[in-house]
């Protein structure tokens, strides 16, 4: 059970450069809350989630579950209580099943949980007018009949990959970039209802999906300038850099 993940005094540096990324950054998030990272680019918001998956580790500071740092989890373990999708998701020359599962596909097991992925990442229209359905090949790499998606029907089968796995905390790293406002709408929609017991943690630019969370991190040349409920941000920001970016950025 994931009862809290906390930043702890976080610092770090990529491997080969000089650059702080993330400067002293500390936050807590509880249980099932619906967080939302914002800032400009390069402020270090993708990093925090590079940290949390354990892709690399803190210069300095500590990053906690439980109270519990994350190095101390055996990483197989570990690794499977995070579901996330990046901005830079790749598609496979397989099935849409295959691509869903992202492990190996049986029919018998999987076929309603891979269904109700897509359903839940909107792509169901687009499911119906496929040839074959789920079992679709994607890119004509193996198979002459393979199809390419467009931008943001690719988009939706890598989501529907979050939607796949039980896992109890979901990350979404700018998720409805490549999609339209009424598509995006409806995802924002998906992803309140199905992830009520999830603890949520997005990355976007865009205010529909940033409104959505309980709680915002803005950040800014990777200091964690504001950190609080997310209504209170947007109105009334304490700090006078968060303003213009919530200005500038949202009007």
């Amino acid at each position: 059970e994931i009862k809290s993940i906390k930043f702890d005094n976080v610092c770090f540096t990529y491997p080969n450069t000089t650059k702080e990324i993330l400067s002293n950054v500390s936050f807590e998030i509880k249980a099932n809350e619906k967080i939302s990272i914002v800032g400009l680019n390069g402020a270090g918001k993708t990093t925090i989630i590079k940290l949390l998956c354990r892709l690399y580790h803190p210069n300095s500071g500590q990053i906690l579950i439980n109270n519990i740092p994350i190095s101390e989890y055996k990483y197989n373990l570990y690794i499977k209580q995070i579901s996330a999708i990046f901005q830079d998701y790749k598609l496979f020359a397989a099935t849409v099943a295959q691509n869903v599962k992202n492990d190996i596909y049986d029919e018998k097991a999987d076929k309603e949980n891979v269904l109700s992925a897509l359903q839940s990442a909107d792509f169901t229209e687009r499911l119906e007018i496929l040839k074959n359905g789920i079992d679709t090949h994607l890119t004509r790499e193996f198979n002459d009949e393979g199809i390419n998606l467009s931008g943001g029907d690719a988009q939706k089968v890598a989501i529907a990959r979050v939607f796949a796995k039980d896992f109890p905390i979901v990350i979404m790293d700018e998720p409805s970039s490549a999609l339209d406002p009424m598509a995006e709408y409806n995802l924002n929609l998906s992803i309140l209802n199905n992830t009520k017991d999830k603890t949520v943690i997005f990355i976007s630019h865009r205010l529909s999906t940033t409104r959505i969370a309980d709680k915002t991190a803005f950040f800014l040349l990777g200091e964690l300038v504001e950190f609080g409920n997310t209504d209170d941000i947007f109105t009334s920001p304490k700090d006078e850099r968060t303003e213009r970016y919530i200005t500038g950025r949202f009007g």
